[in-house]
């Protein structure tokens, strides 16, 4: 099977998700700020904004499913011939 099948190959997938959710994200920014208190407004506004810089965060820098597996595999392997060398 080829990797241009998977979805998370061709990235498509993992930018709709983002994109969707970080719009998502936006919209209750704005419901937060139209129906909180004056005195709570900075905490929860705060706190929205975190995850939209989480999301945005993890989307530039985590490593995708398919970079994640090859990471494992390489270290198991790596793992088995060092206690291979060992005994």
């Amino acid at each position: 099977m080829k990797d241009r099948n998977l979805a998370e190959g061709r990235w498509l997938w993992r930018r709709l998700y983002v994109f969707v959710a970080s719009a998502a994200l936006w919209w209750l920014l704005a419901r937060a700020v139209g129906r909180t208190t004056p005195a709570d407004l900075p905490r929860v506004a705060d706190g929205l904004m975190g995850l939209i810089a989480l999301m945005l965060i993890l989307y530039l820098v985590a490593p995708s499913a398919q970079q994640m597996i090859a990471l494992l595999a390489n270290l198991r392997l790596r793992l088995r011939l060092a206690a291979e060398g060992r005994a």
